[in-house]
């Protein structure tokens, strides 16, 4: 349950939405979108921080950099909002709450379907070119989510992600798909309906701008934000350069549980690297996956979450 201060904040004014916006266009080569996104939710305000980054210069003196983005900024947000896409901040009541709680959280997210701040979910993950075997542990793990009320988050790619989201989307289960293009991209092609349905029964989440196209940089990024979106990760199938386990090594940077199919663990270097923390599960069957999920909801009290008074205590 959100905070009483969560549920009834406004949404941020036109005016801080395009002071964000300009901050990332304008960020020195040694300062990322994340650090920004800190910054802007520690200030409460990206206006507040873009004043600061005019550092000696009075307010009224003009800084060519800062005003140039500052029009750019207002440009392409007009031109969203006349494209109908939704733009959620890091200063809107709306942001993923767990996904606002990790240090590299992205500043903005556009977003298709239906945002719930609190969602509680796992990201199923694992092999592009999965195994039959690979198939019927993800579907497991969709089905043991779905039992728990928990959502089914993965990253659309082909294999492990599409089973996932594909058999919740089968049982009725709320899924999300966190994209590493986009908003207005579809990637793979041969998944444009998948994506389109899970928008209209789900949520498709990008930290990108609209029309970027996939890169080798996009993957690894979006990974991160699905560590950071859920309780866990759960690595279904994986081989030895998978991007799975950078989405593993990235729960580790967030402090989220990771469960490891016993063939990851025991077939990969890194898996086996991971598999002895104690933050780590090993699942060599239906059972052990759902002792691993049930212990794991059990364990998050979202106590990091209460500290910064976007939930409960």
């Amino acid at each position: 349950m959100m905070s009483e201060q969560r549920l009834t904040a406004a949404e941020p004014s036109r005016d801080e939405t395009v002071a964000l916006l300009s901050l990332v266009r304008n960020a020195a080569k040694n300062v990322t979108w994340a650090d920004i996104a800190g910054e802007v939710r520690l200030a409460g305000s990206a206006i507040e921080v873009l004043e600061g980054r005019r550092g000696a210069q009075s307010a009224l003196v003009p800084n060519p950099a800062v005003d140039e983005a500052l029009v750019q900024a207002d440009s392409d947000l007009a031109e969203w909002e006349r494209d109908g896409l939704d733009l959620v901040t890091v200063l809107s009541p709306r942001y993923p709450l767990r996904l606002a709680a990790v240090f590299d959280c992205p500043p903005f997210l556009f977003v298709r379907g239906t945002v719930l701040p609190d969602d509680r979910g796992m990201s199923v993950v694992g092999s592009r070119h999965c195994s039959s075997e690979g198939e019927s542990m993800a579907r497991d793990a969709a089905r043991l989510l779905a039992d728990r009320g928990l959502t089914i988050i993965a990253g659309l790619a082909e294999g492990i992600d599409t089973t996932a989201h594909r058999e919740a989307l089968a049982i009725g289960a709320r899924t999300v798909a966190v994209i590493g293009t986009g908003i207005k991209k579809y990637f793979p092609a041969a998944n444009r309906r998948l994506q389109d349905e899970i928008a209209e029964s789900g949520l498709v989440v990008s930290q990108f701008y609209p029309d970027q196209p996939p890169t080798k940089q996009t993957f690894p990024m979006r990974n991160g934000t699905m560590s950071g979106y859920g309780l866990a990760t759960i690595v279904v199938e994986a081989g030895e350069m998978s991007g799975s386990r950078i989405q593993a090594r990235k729960a580790a940077d967030h402090g989220r549980p990771v469960i490891l199919s016993s063939r990851v663990a025991t077939s990969t270097t890194w898996g086996a690297s991971l598999a002895r923390n104690p933050w780590v599960y090993v699942a060599g069957s239906r059972s052990d996956l759902a002792d691993a999920v049930d212990q794991i909801v059990a364990d998050s009290s979202d106590e990091l979450l209460a500290e910064l008074g976007l939930v409960s205590a």
